[in-house]
C-alpha cells in the first residue's frame, strides 16, 4: 500500500497543515504566479493550481530534475519544467514578468543547494510575497539530527546577507509545520 500523501489521488510529499497555510496565503497574497522548485510527483502543484482555480487567477510554474514512475498531473495553470532549478536556461524559463510572484523551494534539501536557489530565486519574489523554504526541520531543527546542514542553515546566511525579507512566525501553526522559520515574507 502507497502511504504517501495525496491530494485527488496525487502523491503530495507535503505536511497537510504547511499545505492548509499556503491556502490561506494564497488567499491573501493572491500571487499571479507561483514557481516551484521541486515537482516531485506533481501533487503539490496541483494543489496550488486547484486553490488558484477557487480564487480566479494565478499559474504555477514548478521544475524537477527526476522523472518520476508517473506523469505529473495535467493542469490548464501548471506548466511543468525539467532540469536543475538552478541551472541558467531553468532560471530564464522561470523569470517572471511583472507578476506578483511567489516562490517555493522544495527540490535538494542540502544547504549550498538551497543557498544558490536562495539567491538565484529572491530576486523574483515580489514585495509583499512569499519565498518559502521547505523542510527547514532537517538536521536536528527538530527532525533528522543526523542530516547535516540543510534548509535551515541556508535560511540564517540567506537572512544575513540580506535586509529583503523576514521570518514570518505568524505562518506556523500549533507548533506543527515542516517549515520553522521557512516562510521569508518580501519586504
Amino acid at each position: 500500500m502507497d502511504r504517501r500523501p495525496r491530494f485527488l489521488g496525487v502523491p503530495t510529499l507535503k505536511n497537510p497543515l504547511d499545505l492548509w497555510i499556503f491556502q490561506e496565503i494564497l488567499w491573501d497574497k493572491r500571487p499571479d504566479l507561483i514557481l516551484e522548485a521541486g515537482t516531485a510527483y506533481g501533487g503539490s502543484a496541483l494543489y496550488l493550481a486547484t486553490i488558484l482555480d477557487a480564487i480566479g487567477a494565478g499559474r504555477v510554474i514548478t521544475v524537477d530534475m527526476r522523472d518520476r514512475d508517473r506523469p505529473p498531473p495535467p493542469h490548464p495553470r501548471i506548466t511543468y519544467l525539467r532540469g536543475r532549478s538552478t541551472d541558467p536556461e531553468i532560471l530564464e524559463a522561470m523569470r517572471p514578468a511583472a507578476e506578483a510572484a511567489m516562490v517555493i523551494l522544495d527540490s535538494g534539501h542540502h544547504k549550498d543547494h538551497v543557498l544558490d536557489e536562495l539567491r538565484s530565486y529572491s530576486p523574483y519574489v515580489s514585495s509583499g510575497q512569499y519565498l518559502v523554504v521547505e523542510d527547514t526541520n532537517l538536521n536536528g531543527n527538530p527532525i533528522r539530527p543526523d542530516y547535516g546542514p540543510g534548509p535551515m542553515e541556508a535560511v540564517d546566511e540567506f537572512l544575513s546577507e540580506t535586509g529583503d525579507f523576514e521570518v514570518d512566525r505568524s505562518r506556523e501553526r500549533f507548533d506543527v509545520t515542516s517549515n520553522p522559520r521557512g516562510y521569508l515574507l518580501r519586504r
